[in-house]
């Protein structure tokens, strides 16, 4: 919620809708409780006091609901719900469990832990937390220690396993994270694009009207309303490509990069780009330079289905509109060379001038930032024996765990170690991965398997123990929006026996011998978060459960002003201090230090004989003859 920094000033608590409106005897404020976006919602009760319906709050800016939300009943009051913790009666590859006990549960688990960590050591064992785990405390609290940011859990790393593993394998981690690091020494939960202000938005591998939260969704609309023009650059013609005045670039699925090459190459050939910026603040911009001849207009054309005349206007709309918004995401990062192309289109609005300027994309002023305390965070006992290392050195770095493509290879050829028990929470590992085969085989093969989830999921059906856990209506929490602190209060009671995934694992922890490293109750949770940032749990629910604290004017091109990095010198935290279009950090790991492009390894282009017998191309949503 960046954007609110510069809009709530002094009148916040009017602005994003805290002045309470009477609502209904059987009507409630509160957060959506179905995903960690925490969109804020008026839940309407029916006479048994259970949910009857979920509609957003229209009082306040940050009022919003997906379909998902809308139907908030039907999924926490599913027949399919898991209600109590359950163990394997049947063969594994079934749903055949019997009802046990909370204590049966977790002394079986502990047993299973102890044993195998005595049998083949704690590496031996791992954790998966999928997009189930996003909740804002346990992110925060279980993610491991020196990591900007993880859904990772560190639950295991006091018993010497350092194995953890997660769904931001998939997908975040390269967009958000590796990307804008290695190029610009900032984060994507940093930054923000400015899209009240942009006169031009480039929605560019993610489809808004479909993406939960709806947020970018509205705020498009509004800037369609006032007048900005939209450019769609998609395989399939999305909603947002529907526009009236919108324009619709179809690309060849996996192709982004060479796109965003040949941008930059019509910006710098028709010296269109900000040429005292490429002096004063990039390394590589001369062989950058070389490399993109290689990518002129008519090259991409063949390259990416995208007309070269095209490649041109939309060049030269980026560089001389004032106020250019990138609106990009996860359809950059399911390709090959996926970070070096998201590189590119970062490189792009740097040359164009678009970078942290009113209306284009920018960085956050971290000021303006709720403190949020992560003191006591654990270390991963030893990274560089985690699993898989020497394969995926920088997500590694980046993330404090191991990349969950090693998985089954430990598991089925036990390299470079046997992993023999997994816990899994809040995920969906068959569903989510490619080969959905090997990962049943995986499954299959583990000595010892758990889910902690709300339903049976295919993952499920090769699990030892199943443990209930509760959605997000039925905890109390917190959320951060920018500046702002908001308690998540309980909408509900827990459905069955289900439990908070946070006190799931803090209780494990408890039976392992070091529950104090983890807080065991909710207040405890925002005693922990609030300490430090002048507001206690009582002083947050004084003031509405709500609390803001002081910000600061939007200030742009912090390069210039030393506002980007951690010793307040001029430039950017990057080793060198400046953008480095040819990074340091890749280079030093052993890859291109180049935004190179790379066909996909499947591809009419790649493999042209496969591509006759086989010529679609699957992406999710549609096929696509290439």
């Amino acid at each position: 919620m960046a954007y609110l920094e510069r809009y709530c000033g002094d009148n916040w608590q009017e602005t994003i809708g805290i002045i309470v409106v009477n609502t209904g005897n059987n009507e409630k404020r509160a957060i959506c409780g179905i995903c960690a976006a925490g969109c804020w919602i008026i839940v309407t009760y029916d006479n048994d006091g259970k949910i009857q319906s979920v509609r957003a709050d229209e009082t306040s800016s940050l009022g919003a609901i997906c379909k998902v939300g809308e139907n908030s009943r039907d999924i926490v009051y599913s027949k399919d719900r898991l209600l109590y913790p359950m163990k394997r009666k049947g063969p594994k590859g079934t749903y055949e469990f019997e009802r046990i006990t909370w204590d049966e549960a977790y002394e079986t688990i502990v047993k299973k832990l102890h044993q195998i960590k005595q049998e083949s050591g704690p590496e031996a064992t791992a954790i998966y937390t999928g997009s189930g785990s996003f909740e804002a405390a346990f992110c925060d609290l279980y993610q491991p220690e020196g990591v900007a940011v993880s859904s990772a859990a560190s639950v295991l790393f006091p018993f010497g396993s350092p194995n953890t593993l997660g769904v931001g394998a998939l997908c975040y981690v390269s967009f958000a994270m590796i990307a804008p690091h290695v190029t610009m020494g900032g984060m994507f939960i940093n930054m923000f694009s400015d899209i009240e202000n942009a006169k031009l938005i480039v929605i560019w591998g993610k489809n808004p009207a479909a993406h939960c939260p709806p947020h970018d969704f509205y705020r498009i609309e509004d800037a369609h309303r006032r007048g900005a023009q939209i450019v769609v650059i998609d395989p399939r013609k999305t909603v947002m490509a529907k526009y009236s005045n919108a324009e619709w670039v179809p690309i060849r699925p996996g192709t982004d990069g060479a796109l965003a090459l040949g941008l930059c190459n019509v910006i710098i050939e028709e010296e269109l780009y900000d040429e005292e910026f490429v002096q004063r603040w990039t390394v590589g911009f001369d062989d950058f330079n070389r490399y993109v001849q290689h990518f002129r207009p008519e090259v991409v054309e063949g390259i990416t289905g995208v007309p070269a005349e095209t490649v041109r206007s939309l060049a030269r709309r980026i560089a001389t509109t004032s106020g250019v918004a990138p609106v990009m995401y996860s359809g950059l990062e399911y390709s090959d060379g996926a970070v070096q192309a998201i590189r590119a289109t970062m490189i792009l609005w740097a040359l164009a001038g678009q970078l942290d300027v009113p209306g284009g994309f920018c960085f956050s002023m971290s000021q303006n930032k709720f403190p949020i305390n992560r003191e006591g965070l654990i270390p991963n006992p030893n990274t560089r024996k985690a699993a898989g290392y020497n394969n995926f050195p920088i997500y590694t770095k980046y993330r404090g765990e191991f990349h969950a493509n090693i998985l089954p290879e430990a598991v089925l050829k036990k390299k470079p170690y046997p992993i023999r028990l997994l816990i899994s929470l809040g995920a969906s590992i068959i569903t989510s991965w490619p080969q959905s085969d090997i990962w049943r085989k995986t499954l299959e093969a583990l000595d010892f398997f758990v889910c902690i989830d709300r339903q049976l999921t295919a993952d499920a059906a090769y699990a030892d123990i199943v443990l209930p856990a509760t959605t997000y209506y039925e905890i109390q929490s917190y959320m951060v929006y920018g500046s702002i602190f908001k308690i998540r209060e309980k909408v509900i009671e827990p459905i069955g026996e289900a439990r908070s995934d946070f006190f799931i694992l803090s209780e494990l922890a408890r039976l392992l011998g070091y529950g104090h490293l983890y807080p065991q109750t909710e207040e405890e949770i925002l005693s922990r978060v609030l300490k430090g940032s002048g507001f206690t749990p009582d002083d947050v629910r004084t003031a509405g459960g709500t609390v803001q604290i002081p910000t600061v004017m939007m200030q742009y091109k912090k390069w210039e002003k030393g506002l980007l990095r951690a010793d307040g010198q001029y430039g950017f935290e990057t080793p060198s201090g400046k953008l480095e279009i040819a990074s340091s950090i890749l280079e030093e790991h052993g890859y291109d230090s180049l935004p190179i492009y790379t066909e996909p390894g499947e591809s009419p282009l790649s493999q042209p004989r496969l591509a006759k017998q086989f010529p679609l191309v699957f992406n999710s949503g549609g096929p696509f003859k290439c």
